[in-house]
């Protein structure tokens, strides 16, 4: 499960081996939410109100890049 970004203590990761659909984890102290990359909500899990706003943007502005690092660490599933 790589780090690839830390915002303000939220690091997120891709992890190898995951589940549709396409997401990021997102963890900051106690807290954990996945977001889908291309609806770019959180369906499960949950962040503080001022962390997920600082996700939810991160992930619009680099959608199509964590796209393809989903995809590359989970070659098994299909792209749609």
């Amino acid at each position: 499960m790589p780090v690839i970004e830390s915002l303000n203590g939220i690091k997120i990761s891709v992890y190898y081996n995951d589940h549709v659909p396409p997401h990021i984890h997102a963890r900051y102290a106690e807290f954990e939410a996945l977001v889908d990359i291309r609806k770019v909500e959180v369906f499960r899990g949950e962040l503080p109100s001022s962390k997920i706003k600082l996700v939810l943007k991160y992930v619009k502005e680099n959608a199509d890049e964590l796209l393809n690092l989903f995809y590359e660490l989970n070659p098994t599933i299909e792209r749609i």
